[in-house]
């Protein structure tokens, strides 16, 4: 057995799906720099199925939110659905899913973060929804995003999704300890009109996450929502 039949195997005992064809969760964790970058590979991305899971996507949420919130008008639907289905909330879920570590990237994606760059992550995310659809068909997709992205369906109804990170990592600190918490930079890269700001968030004296952003502030808030995915918080 190949070690990214291996891997993917692993993979789909995360997502707790089996598929059928394995070759479509393959290039549903395929970038395309990855393809750029390699010869004699099938020129198969992601990209394709992240169109189709991305309209998976919509509609799955799209028809939880008409039949458990009769009492929203359309307006509102739309504002819960587009917090569920932005960018923050996809990239989030596949890290908890540990997608960065089966991409297949190129080397460039590699060097720069591209595991955990938001944006790759949501990409895939909606490339695998698309995947399972085509693979299981629709009640298949449907439970994986509803169990997915259920927390954030939960919030979105609630009026809690995409509170301030550091705010909640501040109020769950508080409710447990009195420790302090500080941000540090720990480095910037790049031009200046292209920075990469790394930060850690540090409770107490032991680091309890890292981030990275295109400021210092898009840095804490990720180190912040990387805290907040730890147990001993």
């Amino acid at each position: 057995m190949s070690n990214r039949k291996k891997e993917l195997q692993e993979f789909m005992k995360t997502i707790e799906y089996e598929f059928k064809d394995i070759n479509l969760l393959n290039r549903a964790l395929t970038h395309s720099s990855y393809i750029n970058e390699k010869r004699g590979v099938p020129k198969e991305n992601n990209e394709r199925l992240e169109f189709l899971g991305d309209a998976i996507l919509d509609a799955a949420i799209s028809e939880y939110l008409y039949k458990k919130s009769d009492s929203y008008e359309e307006g509102d639907l739309t504002r819960m659905r587009a917090s569920i289905v932005c960018e923050s909330s996809l990239a989030e879920c596949g890290a908890g899913l540990d997608m960065g570590k089966y991409f297949l990237l190129g080397k460039g994606e590699e060097n720069t973060g591209g595991r955990s760059r938001s944006s790759i992550l949501a990409d895939a995310l909606e490339a695998l929804i698309g995947a399972i659809y085509l693979d299981g068909g629709w009640k298949e997709a449907e439970k994986f995003i509803l169990k997915c992205l259920g927390d954030f369906i939960n919030r979105a109804i609630t009026g809690k999704l995409h509170l301030d990170y550091k705010t909640r990592l501040q109020e769950v600190v508080q409710s447990k300890t009195d420790l302090n918490i500080h941000y540090e930079t720990v480095k910037e890269e790049g031009p200046d009109h292209n920075k990469t700001f790394y930060v850690d968030v540090i409770i107490g004296e032991e680091i309890k996450g890292s981030g990275m952003g295109r400021n210092k502030k898009e840095a804490e808030q990720s180190a912040a929502k990387n805290a907040l995915r730890r147990r001993d918080i």
